[in-house]
């Protein structure tokens, strides 16, 4: 099953991403890992790529194409892979098929899960990161005592450069801007599959499964 998660910043779908590959035994492609990976090294493109996260822009195509076709091709993605994060334009969506056509391969689905913006600055600007055990948290699920330690560890928590309020604001209008139009862009070819992202995950995840059901027949 080779599939794709799509979904503005803040919606859950790399968690959602996560558990299906898990269940299923598919490779999670979160290009926001990798992209987080080079920012944190010493080199010329990570420098760049900070750059871009930092200020909330897009990493420009030719930089994404060029990584993920080359996690594509590694042995774990032969049977199919849950992309999460690419495409995030058109013409990343056109270079997809392209590297899939390349190798006699096409798209199964896109799941795309969808959550009102209200929803999705909330999310953002309250979600944590624990500088230890990795852990990601919402100042809105923890006591007022304990929004600068982990739960889990005790670790102190962080907030990520991107979910600072003005950079929130600013990823959600490049999404709506380059990234929204892909939601057109597949839906007009069969291969969307539209997921209320609101309700707990396990609601989330329950629909996911639902929606995919007829393409696994």
């Amino acid at each position: 099953m080779r599939t794709v998660f799509l979904g503005p910043p803040g919606a859950g779908k790399g968690t959602q991403a996560v558990r299906l590959g898990r269940e299923r035994g598919l490779p999670h492609v979160s290009t926001g890992d990798i992209l987080r990976s080079a920012a944190a090294s010493a080199t010329t493109l990570g420098e760049q790529v900070r750059g871009y996260m930092e200020a909330g822009d897009l990493v420009p195509d030719e930089v994404m194409n060029a990584v993920v076709e080359e996690r594509l091709r590694q042995s774990d993605c032969m049977d199919g892979f849950l992309l999460d994060g690419f495409p995030r334009t058109r013409p990343q969506a056109e270079a997809l098929d392209r590297m899939l056509a390349d190798r006699d391969r096409t798209l199964d689905v896109v799941v795309y899960v969808d959550v009102p913006q209200e929803e999705l600055v909330r999310r953002l600007s309250g979600r944590r990161l624990c500088v230890e055990c990795g852990a990601n948290l919402n100042v809105a699920d923890l006591a007022e005592s304990a929004v600068e330690r982990c739960p889990k560890c005790g670790a102190r928590l962080v907030q990520r450069t991107d979910d600072e309020p003005e950079t929130v604001s600013n990823r959600l209008e490049v999404y709506e801007q380059t990234t929204a139009p892909l939601v057109e862009y597949y839906e007009q070819r069969g291969l969307l599959r539209r997921i209320d992202g609101l309700g707990t995950p396990e609601d989330v995840y329950r629909n996911i499964l639902a929606a995919l059901t007829p393409t696994d027949e």
